[in-house]
């Protein structure tokens, strides 16, 4: 055969298995039997082999898996994968279209999912082929697992149809139950450990190595959401069942409701028909239609407001309180943890569960011995719900709430508003010293490679560090051969962790890196009280650098957009310590950033401020994402629909024709890239 033979009987073959493909994992209607696909495969890997130039990464072939991921590289999502706020009761449910109708009097309509029980990932497409998956991670960021997501048969490679030419789609991947029993009954078998439920066997299988591993466990895919500047509508229902035909398995399990009557309806039907389903869920997403109505809408810091999870009633069990400990957090809260009998929850053993606090604490009634309700919120964290006065012991003694911190014996003292109690040792109570190095080094902070939670408390008991500003002392020679045990629970094995020559140097490595960390990160990592990612970007960037932070007043710092009293007082109270700032003229000598560089300050400016734009289409000379990152440096918001609220809409080339009719509709200003610049230079423009 020659290559040009080769080439086309390639061609022919992928053509075919994707299609087949498609029939069998998305459309549940397969033509030929498992034996002949096979055939069709393995014809396709031989012609592979013998003719490797022939080899396209988007080859049906590269969804058997054998590439090895060793490392798997953080990406930066382009949208924001955001979490849905939680509610447990149809009253909850009132209270979410209350608001969402006080917004929008004239009406919405509802889109009901349900919520699959997997993980969450992102995909990307561009000119119609998977370039990127993506794992949430902190919703910001996620791990690039693009090699083991193409071994997923139900997510296409290349799609077909008339797709954008870049956008993302959010989805779940998970187990299905069949699929999950089968690897239960072959580690059996093999008299090796079971595994406990198919959601977390999917989150381990996704980070696996050996993407030959990854294509065997028989994983799904279920596409829920997409993401683009050029989406063919305007609504979330009609792009879904557009992307079925691009050859995305979008779930039939999905309801336009356009009253609060239906929402209930498709809520009642799935909580009480979910054990019918091949797979776990753990509740209904509902969700507001109109992309425009959802940028009205808006978001919290974590989630939207237009959309909210129902959860299903959580699985309850009964467990025994052995005794109730304390923790001490970073910023010295305490907070009660019952400690229970072991018990079987949604598929894991719980043997701790949080009482939040002396309150809940008291609500709760808690007696030595008492027989605890205890379920999982949201089927992830243990909680306890109530007490089975019946079985109390025959006087049994009343658990009452501590009054000194448990680590270091000061009394505890409870702000006034606060539910929680605080130790208020900040300088002397361990855990709180720990826990603020700890969010020091974190990856959002000051991101030291080397550095964890078990390697801090290890320099921390050996005496090597007292502060975040300690760090900066440490030398490869008072590192190396540093250990300890961590004794292991109930008397089982301990772990051991120890520093080796390469640890040593990744920690040195870590840290000299760390000193190019930009200001408003290392302002984010002192970790001042209420004073996150956000906060701290807004005063680096306000005040340039920290010596006129620290000689701010609270006058001048409530006067800031979004800095409110409780932030301004923190912050004011932070700087007042001469230990804080004897930490900070140390972190300064060894070089860290504490002004923002001249380059993040070129070509800053408020001149956008309090407007919001739209950007669509392609630009001349600038990438879309940059063109959003120049907008939001000279103060713009970047949305990505247009809603009443929307100040302009931003053309470029093969614009898409929904966001224009939106725009010109509720008369929003269309301004091509020149205008804009003009906005940005601070020149009156007109609006019409």
């Amino acid at each position: 055969m020659t290559t040009e033979e080769a080439r086309h009987r390639i061609q022919d073959l992928s053509q075919q298995i994707e299609a087949h493909n498609r029939r069998y994992y998305v459309d549940a209607n397969p033509i030929i039997s498992d034996y002949d696909f096979d055939m069709l495969l393995e014809e396709l890997i031989r012609l592979e082999k013998e003719f490797p130039e022939l080899l396209k990464p988007d080859s049906p072939s590269q969804r058997v898996g054998g590439a090895i991921t060793k490392v798997f590289e953080t990406v930066t999502h382009r949208y924001p994968m955001r979490s849905l706020a939680n509610t447990y009761s149809k009253e909850e449910v009132e209270a979410f279209d209350e608001r969402i109708r006080k917004q929008i009097p004239d009406g919405v309509t509802y889109i009901c999912e349900l919520k699959y029980d997997g993980v969450a990932v992102s995909l990307t497409y561009e000119n119609g082929l998977l370039t990127l998956g993506a794992t949430r991670g902190d919703g910001n960021q996620g791990d690039d697992i693009t090699t083991n997501l193409k071994t997923v048969r139900s997510i296409p490679i290349r799609l077909q149809g008339d797709f954008p030419a870049h956008f993302d789609i959010r989805g779940e991947v998970f187990m299905p139950r069949d699929a999950f029993e089968k690897l239960n009954e072959s580690k059996e078998a093999a008299g090796e450990e079971l595994l406990a439920n198919p959601r977390n066997t999917t989150a381990g299988t996704l980070k696996m190595q050996d993407s030959s591993v990854v294509a065997a466990r028989k994983l799904d895919c279920y596409l829920y959401a997409l993401m683009g500047d050029d989406l063919p509508f305007a609504n979330h229902y009609d792009n879904m069942m557009k992307a079925q035909d691009w050859g995305f398995k979008v779930p039939g399990y999905i309801a336009r409701c356009n009253t609060l009557d239906e929402v209930f309806d498709f809520m009642a039907k799935w909580e009480k028909d979910r054990a019918t389903l091949p797979f776990d869920i753990d509740g209904v997403v509902i969700k507001v239609n109109d992309y425009a109505l959802q940028e009205e809408l808006g978001y919290t810091a974590k989630s939207p407001r237009w959309a909210i999870a129902y959860k299903f009633k959580a699985q309850q069990e009964t467990a025994r309180l052995l005794s109730v400990s304390y923790q001490v957090g970073r910023t010295g809260a305490v907070t009660p943890v019952a400690n229970l009998s072991p018990v079987l929850i949604a598929g894991t053993t719980v043997k701790r569960a949080s009482v939040h606090n002396a309150a809940q604490m008291e609500k709760l009634d808690l007696h030595e011995g008492d027989l605890l309700k205890v379920e999982k919120g949201g089927d992830i964290i243990p909680k306890i719900v109530g007490v089975v006065e019946e079985e109390r012991p025959p006087g049994a003694r009343k658990v009452y709430f501590i009054h000194e911190c448990p680590e270091c014996k000061t009394p505890l003292v409870q702000p006034e508003g606060e539910a929680a109690h605080y130790c208020p040792n900040a300088s002397g109570c361990p855990p709180q010293i720990v826990g603020r190095m700890v969010h020091f080094i974190a990856r959002k902070a000051m991101d030291i490679e080397g550095l964890g939670e078990e390697t801090i408390e290890l320099l921390f008991e050996k005496g090597l560090i007292r502060n975040y500003g300690d760090l900066y002392d440490l030398t490869y020679d008072r590192l190396l051969g540093l250990e300890k045990t961590i004794p292991g629970e109930d008397g089982g094995k301990g772990k051991k962790i120890s520093i080796r020559e390469k640890t040593a140097e990744n920690i040195m490595a870590g840290l000299e890196a760390s000193k190019n960390i930009p200001f408003e990160r290392v302002l984010f990592a002192l970790g001042i009280r209420f004073v996150g990612e956000t906060v701290a970007a807004k005063l680096a960037f306000h005040f340039g650098n920290i010596d006129a932070l620290a000689h701010a007043d609270f006058e001048e710092l409530v006067s800031i957009h979004e800095i409110g009293e409780a932030i301004a007082n923190s912050v004011v109270a932070f700087f007042a310590e001469e230990k804080n700032q004897r930490i900070i003229e140390h972190l300064q000598s060894k070089g860290l950033q504490f002004s923002v560089n001249e380059e993040a300050l070129e070509g800053r400016s408020d001149n956008l401020n309090g407007s919001t734009f739209v950007v669509s289409g392609v630009f001349e000379g600038i990438d879309r994402d940059d063109l959003k990152k120049l907008i939001a440096k000279n103060g713009g918001k970047v949305v990505s629909s247009v809603s009443s609220k929307t100040s302009y809409l931003v053309a470029g080339d093969n614009m898409g024709p929904a966001k224009k009719e939106k725009a010109m509709e509720l008369g929003v200003p269309v301004i091509d890239i020149g205008t804009l610049n003009q906005l940005i230079r601070g020149e009156e423009i007109s609006k019409t």
